[in-house]
């Protein structure tokens, strides 16, 4: 196959069965740098073709809880209370800023996926529905 810029699926699948063909290539030959042209080129096509979502903020925080071994209690330190955690983690509240720079600085989570929008649950009109009228 002569390099060039992966345009189609046939060429995609072309590429990751050489890909495959040379993986165990040895570092610094001329089969090795193939390789190295053939991931990025490969890498590009996946990110403009299959690209994928950055994660619902509060997905990651429970990925990165269970991880890590983290528990709710571990998360008071940058979210509040325990109230206040519960209240993040059952998107009845939603991240500030203020708990997304701690994460941030302190769990090294990605402030720009924490950022993102999500659904929070609407309790003011859970609760007022709930009251009996008359």
């Amino acid at each position: 196959m002569t390099l060039r810029p992966i345009r189609n699926e046939e060429d995609y699948e072309t590429a990751l069965e050489e890909i495959e063909a040379l993986w165990e290539a040895e570092s610094g030959t001329p089969e090795a740098d193939r390789l190295d042209i053939l991931v990025m080129l490969v890498e590009s096509y996946e990110a403009e073709h299959y690209p994928i979502p950055d994660p619902d903020p509060i997905e990651l925080i429970l990925h990165v809880m269970d991880a890590r071994g983290l528990t709710r209690r571990d998360l008071e330190p940058y979210l509040g209370s325990r109230a206040r955690v519960s209240e993040i983690l059952n998107r009845r509240r939603p991240l500030s800023l203020e708990m997304i720079r701690k994460l941030q600085a302190g769990l090294g989570l990605p402030a720009d996926v924490l950022v993102q929008p999500y659904e929070v649950q609407d309790t003011q009109r859970q609760a007022i529905a709930a009251i009996p009228i008359g």
